[in-house]
């Protein structure tokens, strides 16, 4: 059923607010959270839905900062009534992955810990480390946040040693494999003397070592030895035994033994202060450690919550032969007993959960909470220098709270030329790339051999916050007071004139009221403030300045690489633009296909007409232009 959109928050309108969670039922169920846009932006279950969904809107509740934001911008709430809370969890699960809401993030993405990917969605899978998980194709499969970034990367390396893989990113010729092709080191993707099955077959292999099933990998490698022995076929018999020891090298590399090793088992810890919680989860198979995770969640609620929490989303996206039968945890869960069906369910195998108190299982849990009591400490430590930073920053600009979000922009160009722009931004004196944002300059008066930062500043400010003024917004102005997106400070690299022309385009606006705005000039590293002729009496090496310092080279990195980024696509595309009837996306077809205008020069008519939205006569102009006669 679609219920029509409010425009005030529930929590503005109590007889409305009362309305509608009295309609809310007892039972169990899934429950929506919607915004004036009609946008879900948060999902949640619970076995009593009306108890759970009145909680948020209590004042004595125990909310995060993230939830209490959310709950200020609930316009609508919905809910789905289901027969168990088994299927409640499932739901939500499933609901979670097809709407991704903005508030349903409880481990947080903050980039100190990689992932693997593997890109199941390709014909030919790639597998890289990244640091931000995007589940952007949903056959995509993510592995960690692994806590050893070093021993993850040889794990990698060990990996494409042992296995034939696609070693790189793009071709290194158009018409024949490289090197590591007549090595033996990779099966020819690039000019696919390899089929897509049979290459998916090898990336399978590599997926057993991520999930933790490098004994199951051995065993069938094995048995695939002895098979090739027994044809006679020798070479391929000694090629599996290489990559069997290469496998077993990677199991030397273990620390922690357990006598037990026949069960395959998690152990989940965590070591919370009042704000966060750091939780480590040890997966051990075969007896040995295979994989440490770790994860951080705002700690808003008891720690058994929070570990079926992290231990629902850790195993949303995991493949049934990654689960574990045995789960130990520290605390006991809430809801145990229902996780521990799901997750037997989807195994096809019982699952236990259990909390231990003594002998061997009791140890390893207390190793765990070891583990994550040291991560929480390097956090404090990490966070006291930035929350002393932050309060010297809120000292020296006379701030009523300290900085929690501050945004910092650069502008880079060569004498006008590729002129761009960056939007960095640190939240609690750690930078944020999540929200990093770049700009083209659209100023039709900065042009190649004319420049000009100020206009080109003003004009980034006016499309970064037009969306919050009256007068510029073609809809209704989004909050600012309470919203996450809106900044605490800003700081723009430059002296007077840059922060002037900031200045004036947000009082035109009408948004300067609730921002603060400051500069920071290169050259003495002095802080200016709007309205004052002279900077503020500062010592460089204070920590307050130390972390606008930071946030300068960081807005000035991120505008310079961007800028760099145009300089080489422009090159590439160069003598593309000069061929009529050629736009941007036949550009970009063409580069796709032929990697770069050396090879689309060398292509013949026929070849260059094999691409798609390239016709034969396109094809003729082309290549004419590149063989004039």
């Amino acid at each position: 059923m679609t219920i029509p959109t409010q425009t005030l928050p529930l929590i503005k309108e109590p007889e409305r607010l009362e309305s509608r969670l009295a309609e809310i039922p007892p039972e169990p169920g899934v429950y929506f959270m919607r915004d004036k846009n009609d946008r879900i932006m948060y999902i949640g279950k619970s076995r009593k839905l009306r108890s759970r969904v009145r909680s948020y809107f209590r004042d004595a509740y125990n909310k995060s900062e993230r939830i209490a934001t959310m709950v200020k911008l609930v316009t609508e709430i919905e809910f789905i009534v289901t027969d168990t809370e088994a299927e409640a969890l499932a739901l939500e699960a499933n609901l979670i992955k097809q709407h991704q809401p903005y508030f349903n993030v409880l481990l947080k993405d903050d980039k100190k810990y990689p992932y693997v990917c593997i890109t199941w969605s390709e014909d030919y899978p790639r597998i890289f480390i990244t640091r931000k998980r995007q589940l952007g194709k949903e056959k995509d499969k993510f592995y960690g946040p692994y806590t050893d970034s070093g021993l993850l990367r040889e794990i990698l390396r060990l990996c494409k040693r042992i296995f034939p893989l696609r070693q790189r990113p793009q071709p290194l010729f158009k018409d024949r494999p490289c090197l590591n092709y007549d090595l033996g080191r990779c099966p020819g993707v690039c000019q696919q003397l390899i089929s897509s099955e049979e290459y998916r077959k090898i990336v399978q292999k590599i997926a057993m070592v991520f999930q933790g099933r490098t004994q199951e990998l051995i065993d069938i490698l094995t048995q695939q030895m002895q098979a090739a022995a027994e044809g006679m076929n020798f070479e391929s018999a000694a090629r599996i035994r290489d990559q069997i020891a290469g496998l077993k090298s990677l199991n030397a590399n273990q620390k922690v033994s357990l006598p037990d090793d026949t069960v395959s088992r998690d152990a989940i810890a965590l070591a919370a202060d009042d704000k966060h919680a750091c939780i480590q989860l040890f997966q051990i198979r075969a007896g040995q450690l295979v994989g440490r995770l770790a994860f951080l969640a705002d700690a808003y609620a008891d720690p058994g919550a929070i570990l079926q929490r992290a231990l629902e989303e850790h195993y949303q996206t995991a493949d049934s032969v990654e689960i574990p039968t045995e789960i130990l945890v520290q605390h006991d869960l809430p809801d145990g007993g229902i996780l521990a069906d799901v997750l037997t369910q989807r195994k096809g195998r019982k699952v236990t959960i259990l909390a231990p108190m003594r002998q061997t299982k009791a140890e390893l849990i207390e190793m765990v909470e070891r583990n994550a009591q040291y991560e929480l400490q390097r956090m404090q430590k990490l966070g006291d220098r930035n929350h002393q930073a932050m309060q010297d920053l809120a000292t020296i600009l006379d701030l009523p709270d300290l900085p929690h979000r501050i945004e910092g922009y650069d502008i880079s160009h060569i004498q006008g030329s590729n002129a761009v722009a960056s939007q960095v931004v640190f939240i609690d004196g750690l930078p944020a790339k999540q929200h990093y944002r770049h700009y083209k300059i659209k100023n039709p008066t900065v042009t190649a051999g004319h420049s000009d930062d100020f206009a080109s500043l003003a004009e980034v400010i006016q499309r970064r916050f037009r969306k919050y003024s009256v007068s510029e917004s073609a809809t209704d102005p989004l909050p600012r007071l309470g919203n996450p997106d809106w900044p605490d400070l800003i700081m723009i690299d430059g002296g007077k004139g840059q922060l002037s022309s900031v200045v004036a385009v947000l009082q035109e606006m009408n948004v300067l009221e609730d921002l603060r705005v400051v500069s920071l000039a290169k050259q003495r590293e002095e802080i200016f403030l709007p309205g004052e002729s002279k900077p503020l009496t500062t010592d460089a090496e204070q920590p307050g300045v130390q972390l606008l310092r930071r946030l300068r080279d960081e807005a000035h990195r991120f505008a310079v690489s961007f800028h760099r980024q145009q300089r080489t696509d422009k090159l590439k595309r160069s003598r593309l633009d000069e061929i009529p009837g050629l736009g941007h996306h036949r550009q970009k077809q063409l580069l796709g296909h032929f990697r770069s205008v050396d090879y689309i020069r060398q292509a013949t008519p026929t070849q260059l007409a094999e691409v798609a939205g390239i016709g034969p006569h396109l094809a003729q102009e082309i290549y004419d232009y590149f063989h004039p006669s």
